[in-house]
């Protein structure tokens, strides 16, 4: 064995890979679901007549819900773990799938979003705790896992969408509710190992809950990469809320062609969230923090200028870049606040999906006034934000 394998060994204890990749398929079938909403909005707007507005107002209630429940889920779970909820969450994802092939009315159909969202919200905390448990301290590899499971999925609902929806209707969304079930399933097999986990820990010592440094800089350190994440969330929420609007408009795309180039940014975003985690295990997850915030500005500026070609290319590169940031930015918060995975996995995702909603709705108003094009102008902006970069601190990486 070789002086590096034997620092890496003494480093990480045993991987749970199994459980790993039963809750990243877990997250891709959770996140399946949730993009299929987004992937639908064509099919609604014609069926319901509705404005970008009444559609930004169905992501702001998908997405604000999973926002205020979040953090709730994740502050009462690191105090009483509750392995059984993973299988619950799921199980209110499939309710909403149901209403919204079956819905008959607007109103309806933000019942469905709004269940998605609460299954949403159950889901991310606990599945983020156990995601950690299960790392053997290769902590940027299991965000990664688990995080590119939900980007996969975020990248096959407009195939299945494109492919499955829109030829046969919208009662077609009622069949896709069979992955929620199948989700059921895989979430009672982590929830009975997250239980044996905990049978298995109990009587230990509680992880130390100190703080590398004060509180006032730990909650400002938080405060930056809560910006970060709303910066990157409000900018990923309004191109793929609106994207085939975009390359439709444009570029004089069918409904179908533009489904394919979403699943092409979001399937380069899925391949960014890979290489994210691993990549901060080894350097750091300041840099790769760094390194992924900064260096989309100059694509994100150039995209709305671009031709056919270049906005694809664009799109790969964008996608790429900004998604490895988040499986960093999840770990560097747990570095800061140690022993309070749950209320960092609500807080971040929460967060994540609410300023998300927020800035879908306000784009769909914006765009219902000014149109599309204006509003991929805007947001070209939004990555300048990522400068707060600068006041993350620095925090001792784990020997």
């Amino acid at each position: 064995m070789t002086a590096t394998s034997t620092a890496i060994a003494g480093r990480f204890g045993k991987t749970s890979m199994s459980i790993l990749v039963l809750i990243s398929c877990s997250h891709m079938l959770n996140d399946i679901m949730q993009s299929l909403l987004s992937s639908l909005y064509p099919i609604f707007k014609a069926n319901y007549a509705l404005s970008f507005g009444q559609i930004g107002l169905l992501t702001l209630t998908f997405q604000v819900t999973a926002s205020l429940l979040q953090p709730l889920v994740g502050m009462v779970t690191d105090r009483w773990p509750m392995p059984w909820s993973l299988p619950v969450g799921m199980a209110s994802t499939f309710l909403g799938l149901i209403l919204l092939g079956t819905a008959e009315s607007y109103g309806v159909l933000l019942v469905g979003a709004a269940l998605i969202g609460i299954g949403s919200a159950i889901f991310h905390p606990e599945a983020s705790r156990v995601a950690r448990l299960a790392s053997g301290g290769r902590h940027g590899l299991a965000q990664s896992l688990f995080q590119v499971g939900g980007n996969f999925g975020s990248a096959l609902g407009p195939l299945l969408a494109a492919f499955i929806v829109l030829p046969a209707g919208q009662h077609a969304v009622s069949w896709l509710s069979i992955l929620a079930l199948v989700g059921v399933v895989a979430l009672i097999r982590v929830g009975g190992w997250y239980a044996a986990h905990q049978r298995q820990t109990q009587g230990r010592p509680a992880p130390s809950r100190a703080l590398p440094f004060s509180r006032d800089r730990a909650l400002w350190a938080l405060a930056v990469l809560v910006l970060l994440t709303a910066t990157k969330n409000i900018y990923m929420a309004g191109i793929s809320s609106y994207y085939t609007f975009y390359v439709i408009e444009r570029f004089g795309m069918t409904t179908q062609q533009a489904q394919l180039m979403l699943f092409l940014f979001l399937g380069a975003a899925a391949v960014g969230t890979i290489l994210g985690g691993p990549i901060g295990d080894r350097w750091g997850a300041r840099f790769v923090i760094w390194f992924s915030i900064l260096s989309v500005i100059p694509f994100a500026l150039l995209l709305p200028w671009a031709n056919f070609y270049w906005t694809c290319v664009l799109s790969v590169i964008i996608g790429l870049f900004f998604a490895s940031a988040f499986p960093a930015i999840m770990v560097f918060a747990m570095q800061i606040f140690p022993g309070r995975v749950g209320m960092i996995g609500g807080l971040l995702f929460g967060f994540a999906f609410g300023t998300g909603g927020l800035g879908a709705a306000a784009l769909g108003l914006l765009a219902d006034d000014t149109g599309i094009e204006h509003v991929y102008l805007l947001c070209s902006f939004l990555p300048l934000l990522g400068l707060v970069t600068v006041f993350l601190p620095k925090v001792p990486e784990p020997h």
